[in-house]
Formats: structure tokens, C-alpha cells, sequence
């Protein structure tokens, strides 16, 4: 099970890693309530940073919510996911989503930034 864990290695954990990403961003993927931002990074593996405002959710209890269901699926996905350092931004309405539509939305954003990526990659070479 040691490969579906989430270690610190694969978060972002400093102000200056979401500046690169927010600086940086090569790549961006819109979903219902969610915004990922992404750029290339060199550690070979995907990283996560999550960015959930009062603005979007305002009790305490949803942005935790949010945050727990988004890391829960980045979890189970890393192993698609390109080396890239990404943010996830909530957006006001995310807490009208239940968990299995969140799941459901962060699930195809997962896809979809596959998919970017490895065109961007295929058109590079």
C-alpha cells in the first residue's frame, strides 16, 4: 500500500513553491468549483498545493472537506499524474458540490491535465 501514500515529498509546502506555480503556470484545467494550475517540476513525481479561501468556502468545516476529498483523490491518482507541480484553487459554489460529484469533477480535472501535458510534451519533441 506504501505506493498510494502521501508524503510530504509529494506537497507543496512553501510560500515560493505556489509562487513558481502561480508564476509559471504552463498549464490549466477549469472545473465546476475548481481551478488547477500546473507547471513542469524536476523531482520525477507530482506534487500538490491546495488553495481553499474563506471567499469560496466560508465555514471552516466545508474548506476542510474540500481539502480532505481533494487529497483523497490526488492520492489514488498520483501514480497517472506527470511530474508536475500543481495548485488546486476552490472557487465560490464548491460547497454546493457533495463528495462524490467533487470526486467525480476532480477526477476529470486529473484527466484532462493528463491530456495537456502529454500533448504539450508530444509537441515539444
Amino acid at each position: 500500500m506504501s505506493q498510494y501514500e502521501f508524503p510530504r515529498r509529494q506537497r507543496l509546502l512553501s510560500a515560493g513553491d505556489y509562487r513558481h506555480v502561480f508564476d509559471n503556470a504552463t498549464y490549466k484545467v477549469h472545473g465546476k468549483g475548481l481551478l488547477a494550475l500546473a507547471c513542469n517540476n524536476d523531482s520525477g513525481h507530482p506534487r500538490l498545493g491546495l488553495v481553499i479561501s474563506k471567499k469560496s468556502a466560508r465555514r471552516a468545516v466545508d474548506r476542510n472537506r474540500v481539502k480532505r476529498v481533494t487529497r483523497e483523490s490526488f492520492r489514488l491518482r498520483q501514480h497517472r499524474l506527470p511530474a508536475v507541480d500543481i495548485v488546486i484553487l476552490a472557487r465560490r459554489g464548491i460547497t454546493e458540490l457533495d463528495n462524490a460529484t467533487l470526486y467525480r469533477q476532480l477526477h476529470g480535472l486529473w484527466r484532462r491535465l493528463e491530456k495537456q501535458v502529454h500533448h504539450a510534451s508530444v509537441s515539444d519533441t
